[in-house]
């Protein structure tokens, strides 16, 4: 069953090129851990509450041992210094649906 990685983006606009860098890393890591972007950073549109988050990023991985495996990886372990001293980030995994 699939699990999704769900990101929100809160950039700290002093450190914006650091995050710049961290985006143009970070892609080849999550495929590497045979992730897939389903979203990332597109136009976002509010719709119920007051939730409007600046940046949304979607990957949808095959198990969460693959997440796990990707998170804690020394590769992304080198650049999440740069997501972490430049953002503000939250993030979440959910499981797919089951096929019925």
């Amino acid at each position: 069953m699939s699990v999704y990685f769900i990101v929100e983006i809160k950039t700290n606009n002093e450190n914006k090129g650091l995050y710049a860098e961290y985006i143009k890393k970070v892609r080849p890591l999550v495929e590497k851990y045979e992730g897939r972007y389903l979203s990332r950073g597109g136009k976002i549109t509010p719709v119920f509450g007051d939730w409007n988050p600046e940046r949304i990023i979607i990957i949808e991985f095959s198990s969460a041992r693959k997440v796990e495996e990707w998170l804690n990886s020394p590769e992304y372990k080198e650049i999440a210094v740069l997501r972490e001293s430049s953002t503000i980030t939250k993030a979440i995994m959910v499981d797919g649906c089951a096929n019925e």
